[in-house]
Order: structure tokens, then C-alpha cells, then sequence
């Protein structure tokens, strides 16, 4: 009975595993459509965020099932938990990588001004890298790998103050509308680069029963915190 039940547990963290990949695969479509001017790409992206959101709710009913028939205590109950939260929040990613695409699409010539587009790249190709490594960090938790994202999730959140300043600046030429879609384009990023950190560091709740700190300066207190 237990080996089945450790063996449910395997074949959960390689959905999770699995739905790691489609949220980062979704980044890189949305990022097509904003960076490359791919509209072909996002019919692309919707088909994979379809993807994702069944692979969500298949997560959540097996997870359900492991609470109800197994009754988990110690890390596996962490891990079952673990796996719900992770699930939502990688369903979330996709959300985000669909915002982006859909925020170009809506207003292309408003997208970014060409000042901007470096800046938009960086951050694009950052928050791409993260979610690969954090595929790594779903397999096979490491403190080095949270810390590697920790460090690229604080120069994600340095080019978010920075493009915030210049679009609410006194030297803003551009107009409303572009201040308005610079401003949403990054908060999407900042905010998938923020789930990337939450889902790793719950990945390592599962298994250590610690969090490891949300910054590498500031520790946290020990309970669970988004």
C-alpha cells in the first residue's frame, strides 16, 4: 500500500514537472508575440495554456484523493500540499505569459517605445530562464538553485522600478496609453518571476519543512507565507 501510495506521489511531482514545462513554454510563445511580432504565436500559446489548466485540475484531484485515501503525515502531507499550491501558481504563470500576449495584441503600436525594448528583453529573457531552472528545482531541489533564481527574481524586480520611474517621470513623452501598457507588459513579468521563486521555495518546504528566505538578505518567519 505504501509503495502505490509513494509511487501516486512520484507520478505527482512529474505532472507538476510537466506543467512547468507548458507555463515556460508559454513564456516563450508570449514573448514571440510581444519581442518578434509573432501573431501566429499566440494562437499557439492558447493552445498550450488549454493544456495547462486541465493539467491543473488533473493535480488537484489526484492530490485530493491521496488526502482522502491515504492520509499523509509529516513530508508526504507536505508534499500533497505542497503539490496543490505549486499547481495553482504554475496555472497562474500561464495566466500571465497569456496576459502579455494578449496585452501586444490589443494595442501593438502602444506595445513598448523603442527606448524601452532593451529593457523589455532583458526581463523577457530572464523570467524565461527562471522558469527553466525551475523545472530543475521541481526534479531535484537544490539551495544553489533557489538562490540562483532569488538573484535573477531581484534584477527582474530592479528593471520593473526602473521602467516604473521612467513612465511615471517628468521626462515621459510618450503619452498615456504606451505609460499604460509599458506598465502592465513588466508588471506581468515581475509578477510570473515572483511565482517562479514561490513555487521553487514551496518545492523546498515539501521537502526540507523549512522555507528557505524570500531574499538573500531577509530571512522569513518559519510558517508558510505567498
Amino acid at each position: 500500500m505504501r509503495e502505490r501510495f509513494h509511487g501516486q506521489l512520484t507520478v505527482l511531482g512529474e505532472r507538476l514537472s510537466d506543467m512547468c514545462g507548458m507555463a515556460c513554454e508559454e513564456l516563450r510563445l508570449a514573448n514571440r508575440v510581444f519581442l518578434d511580432h509573432d501573431v501566429e504565436a499566440a494562437a499557439e500559446l492558447a493552445t498550450v495554456e488549454a493544456r495547462l489548466n486541465m493539467a491543473r485540475t488533473e493535480c488537484e484531484e489526484t492530490a485530493q484523493k491521496l488526502l482522502a485515501l491515504q492520509a499523509p503525515v509529516a513530508r508526504d502531507l507536505r508534499t500533497v500540499l505542497a503539490a496543490v499550491y505549486c499547481a495553482d501558481r504554475l496555472e497562474r504563470m500561464g495566466d500571465l505569459a497569456q496576459h502579455i500576449a494578449e496585452q501586444v495584441m490589443r494595442a501593438p503600436e502602444f506595445a513598448v517605445p523603442d527606448a524601452l525594448t532593451g529593457r523589455f528583453g532583458e526581463m523577457a529573457g530572464l523570467a524565461c530562464s527562471m522558469a527553466e531552472d525551475l523545472g530543475a528545482a521541481i526534479d531535484g531541489p537544490t539551495a544553489e538553485v533557489f538562490q540562483s533564481l532569488a538573484r535573477s527574481d531581484q534584477r527582474v524586480d530592479a528593471l520593473y522600478e526602473e521602467l516604473m520611474e521612467l513612465v511615471t517621470g517628468p521626462e515621459w513623452t510618450e503619452g498615456v496609453a504606451p505609460a499604460i501598457s509599458v506598465t502592465l507588459l513588466a508588471r506581468f513579468y515581475e509578477r510570473y518571476a515572483d511565482q517562479v521563486v514561490s513555487v521553487a521555495r514551496r518545492v523546498d518546504f515539501a521537502l526540507t519543512g523549512e522555507l528557505p528566505a524570500s531574499s538573500l538578505r531577509d530571512p522569513l518567519p518559519p510558517q508558510l507565507v505567498d
